[in-house]
């Protein structure tokens, strides 16, 4: 049975410390939805309403363009241990571009990656517990490191002019 709640009590903020794995979701007014696996370690709860991730280079910049188009996202959080349970926060996204003050304020937070791009921040609106007895059982092995390989200093910002300056469906990131 589905439960709600209005901020994230002190078990529920562990539980999503101890995950290797997350999921965000967003859709612009019109268009697709985008729904994006993220890991490594880059998600932080910053308090009771507020968690942000540091958001590292991808094919696509959806969260992004669809955030700054109306603010809605979605984040999951899914249990494949012994304890099942499925988490998930809504609410208004906020993107945290390099160099400003407020990345300077959260950057230090979060490791310091090679390929990062931006911080999101989902400021949050409602708080979902459910079951998870559908989700099977995994065991975590480990981080892969090709992405932080990839992603060198320099020909990064050219890829991101590239590859990340609008979203499939033609909305603006603000990348550069």
């Amino acid at each position: 049975m589905a439960k709600f709640f209005k901020e994230l009590a002190s078990a529920t903020k562990e539980f999503i410390a101890e995950q290797k794995m997350f999921f965000t979701a967003s859709a612009p007014d019109e268009g697709r939805i985008n729904l994006s696996p993220k890991g490594m370690d880059s998600l932080r709860c910053l308090d009771d309403k507020t968690v942000a991730y540091l958001d590292m280079t991808g094919s696509g910049n959806e969260t992004s363009a669809h955030i700054q188009q109306n603010g809605r996202m979605t984040m999951m959080f899914c249990s494949y241990t012994e304890q099942p349970l499925i988490l998930r926060l809504y609410g208004q996204g906020e993107v945290v571009k390099m160099n400003t003050e407020r990345w300077h304020e959260l950057s230090p937070h979060f490791p310091n990656y090679t390929g990062s791009r931006q911080i999101i921040v989902l400021h949050i609106d409602s708080v979902q517990t459910s079951c998870g007895f559908g989700i099977p059982i995994y065991e975590y092995k480990e981080d892969r490191t090709r992405l932080t390989v990839w992603t060198k200093p320099e020909p990064i910002e050219n890829y991101w002019k590239e590859k990340n300056q609008t979203s499939i469906d033609g909305l603006p990131t603000n990348i550069i």
